[in-house]
């Protein structure tokens, strides 16, 4: 379903002190723009933000850089990320929110930047032959991770769709990536730390399985 335009999300990003409007400049700098050595993790596709707002609150001692393509999801993510933080008495110093297509994500991230963990919850499946090239977790997408996700990196990769993970795990082969953990089921699982996304939520209530797995950098 296609969001509605809503004109307050740019003016209002651009305010916000944990947006980058200009995340290009940042490449292979992101340790200066958190001030800190502590370990960078990277949503790609961070939607409205449900995720990035329970790890980043719950966990400030990790950095996080958050990333969609659209203004309006954007606005929504950091009014939810602001919220979990007034919940918890904090101020927003551990999130970077930003706007970039994720098929060129090497533009806003280098091989300084020594990302230690990547999530891709439930991306786009792209059915279509034609399209499947623009998978988050196609063979060309892992290329470009590897080069700014440090050795032994993870990728924690969660979907609803059963096509688009099987062929993910050949995927990850040909990235030369090693799949450390892996379940059918990620809810009757023995996973520990799982946060359940808004897509999650909505596929667990249609009594569709969450399907997960931990790729590692070799």
């Amino acid at each position: 379903m296609r969001m509605r335009k809503k004109p307050w999300a740019r003016p209002e990003l651009e305010s916000c002190n944990f947006f980058v409007v200009n995340p290009k400049q940042y490449n292979g700098k992101w340790k200066e723009v958190f001030g800190n050595d502590n370990p960078i993790y990277l949503e790609l596709g961070c939607g409205k933000g449900t995720f990035m707002a329970v790890h980043g609150s719950e966990n400030p001692d990790i950095n996080y850089i958050a990333v969609d393509i659209k203004d309006e999801v954007l606005g929504l993510a950091k009014r939810n990320i602001e919220k979990a933080y007034e919940e918890k008495h904090r101020t927003v110093d551990n999130v970077k929110l930003m706007a970039q297509e994720i098929r060129i994500i090497n533009e806003i991230l280098g091989e300084d930047d020594s990302i230690e963990r990547i999530y891709i919850n439930f991306c786009n499946p792209w059915p279509k032959e034609k399209h499947k090239k623009r998978r988050l977790t196609h063979t060309r997408q892992l290329e470009q991770y590897r080069l700014f996700l440090k050795n032994e990196g993870e990728i924690y990769f969660k979907t609803d769709d059963d096509e688009l993970f099987e062929e993910s795990l050949e995927y990850f082969k040909e990235g030369k990536f090693r799949i450390k953990y892996i379940t059918y089921d990620l809810h009757n699982s023995d996973f520990v730390g799982n946060v359940e996304t808004e897509h999650e939520k909505m596929f667990t209530e249609q009594g569709i399985k969450t399907k997960f797995l931990i790729a590692v950098k070799e």
